[in-house]
């Protein structure tokens, strides 16, 4: 059993916030499953793709919508959105679409990409739903590290194949599906949401040209890098990552969007974590 799974922290975490499952579609067999936690007076509170688990989607519009509604059950008008790989190609996508009456207030955007073409895969994309569970784990575990890794990044590893053996074929294909349909990021349509991107140095599934453009996509985004931390920084470099959160988050207090309760974290506390935090990672934050 992987460290991750079996770590004090995580099992806390298992045992104290519950797992939600709400139905907001029409079709019953469509569950979002999420961890609900944090201060209940924040209104304008940071979702993340993952671990925030979507139902079966096919197409783009159809999980906007299905995201919508969400928000809409949750009562929440606007969110901050960290957004990881596919999670923050979805986490743009539903920006531009609710462009028009902004439900995103934020983006955080970690390994993710802004065209799906960079996959090459557009012309198989119609055929995912057709393929047998176990050829889609292993299109997926392709683009795992392979190779020598510290053995936090191990953990990771371990951590998301176990996750990915949970998965149904209609997940799976779905996924893949949203991964690789033909799509791209309309950047005009968000270009007022303030965005911070966050990436790795060392390998990942995310090529140095995708990154190039997300970098051209976002001209004015924050920038937050890793020197380590492959394709799951959020579980290998954890305190990292969260450091890079609060920072982005920071610019937000004392409005209404405030994400963070002022009582939990003091802009001390930040700085000294940000020091020790550039001791070994650069960042443009």
């Amino acid at each position: 059993m992987g460290a991750i799974k079996v770590s004090p922290d995580y099992n806390w975490f298992r045992s104290t916030v519950p797992l939600k499952k709400i139905i907001v579609d029409d079709d019953d067999s469509k569950v979002w499953s999420l961890y609900d936690a944090g201060p209940r007076n924040i209104r304008c509170p940071i979702i993340f793709l993952p671990p925030l688990q979507y139902p079966v989607y096919w197409d783009l519009l159809e999980f906007c919508d299905g995201f919508r509604k969400l928000l809409d059950h949750l009562q929440l008008d606007k969110v901050h959105i960290f957004g990881a790989s596919l999670g923050g190609f979805l986490a743009q996508k539903f920006a531009e679409y609710a462009h028009k009456s902004p439900r995103v207030h934020s983006l955080i955007l970690c390994n993710s990409f802004s065209d799906t073409s960079i996959f090459n895969q557009s012309w198989t994309a119609s055929s995912f739903w057709l393929m047998p569970g176990f050829m889609l784990k292993k299109i997926v575990l392709g683009n795992f590290t392979a190779g020598p890794v510290d053995p936090k990044m191990a953990d990771a590893i371990d951590f998301m194949v176990d996750r990915l053996e949970s998965l149904g074929q209609g997940e799976l294909a779905s996924r893949l599906t949203l991964n690789c349909q033909n799509s791209y990021v309309e950047p005009h349509k968000i270009k007022e949401v303030p965005v911070t991107i966050m990436d790795v140095f060392d390998h990942s599934a995310l090529s140095q040209e995708a990154k190039e453009e997300m970098y051209k996509l976002y001209p004015n985004a924050r920038r937050a890098h890793l020197k380590t931390g492959g394709n799951f920084p959020y579980l290998c470099r954890s305190a990292e990552v969260n450091l890079y959160v609060q920072i982005h988050l920071r610019q937000f207090h004392g409005t209404r969007y405030a994400a963070i309760d002022p009582a939990m974290v003091s802009a001390e506390e930040l700085e000294v974590h940000k020091t020790r935090v550039e001791n070994g990672n650069e960042e443009d934050l």
